[in-house]
């Protein structure tokens, strides 16, 4: 039996019906489809008029399934990873579970924001890779809209919401995942943030009247934090692959 890797056998995605273009928003907020498009690239985002995470995780696990003929009771374990769960607790995991039928399915979530849907297929290949489980689900789902300022237009104009969902299982040809390389910096936390709403700064009036419970960020550092991190993983798969 040769070595077992956890390979992505399927992928399924969802996004809500709803458009919001470049010139809705700019009815919204004091933007122009030229500001946005010449600073993201960004034409549209899809908006969840109605309804929570878990039900774009939901329809992109149920079309997962029956596109690969498999019954929801076989599902092993579902990763979620979200900024925005439905509630605080129980998981986000735990109401997908319950929604789509997967009963024999234990399941949490993975908060790790733009990382969160890496973190969590990283963490569902141990269980694969291990022998211990033949299936699981990982999800990234986040309705960013839930939790954006639309008075903030260097945040608003650049997230949607939406859901992906992929199924791994046990590979031993060679075929599955190869390897992670993860990284962490918290020291440029600020620049990237939902500053109350956590046991740092609890919901509060205040934090609400200063509109405290949107994103926050500073995107010339955010992306100076981004290039300085890929540039040092870069290096380091050069060198772990005597490529240098």
């Amino acid at each position: 039996m040769g070595k077992i890797t956890a390979a992505i056998t399927g992928v399924q995605g969802y996004v809500p019906d709803y458009i919001m273009t470049n010139e809705e928003l700019s009815t919204i907020v004091d933007t122009s489809d030229e500001w946005i498009t010449s600073r993201t690239g960004i034409k549209e985002r899809r908006i969840l008029k109605d309804g929570a995470s878990s039900d774009m995780a939901a329809a992109a696990v149920s079309q997962l399934l029956e596109k690969k003929g498999i019954d929801p009771l076989d599902i092993d374990l579902v990763i979620i990873g979200t900024v925005t769960p439905d509630y605080p607790f129980p998981s986000t995991a735990n109401v997908v579970c319950d929604k789509v039928g997967m009963k024999n399915a234990w399941g949490y979530d993975l908060i790790a924001a733009c990382s969160g849907f890496i973190y969590a297929l990283s963490t569902g290949a141990q269980f694969i890779e291990t022998g211990r489980y033949k299936k699981v689900i990982v999800i990234g789902v986040d309705k960013m809209t839930s939790i954006l300022d639309y008075q903030d237009r260097t945040t608003c104009v650049i997230f949607g919401d939406g859901a992906g969902a992929v199924l791994l299982e046990p590979n031993e040809e060679g075929n599955g995942i190869i390897d992670f390389i993860l990284r962490s910096d918290g020291s440029g936390r600020q620049y990237l943030i939902q500053p109350a709403g956590g046991s740092a700064n609890p919901p509060s009036h205040q934090t609400v009247e200063e509109r405290l419970h949107f994103v926050k960020q500073e995107g010339k550092q955010v992306f100076k934090f981004a290039v300085t991190n890929m540039a040092e993983v870069s290096a380091e798969i050069m060198e772990k692959n005597n490529l240098t």
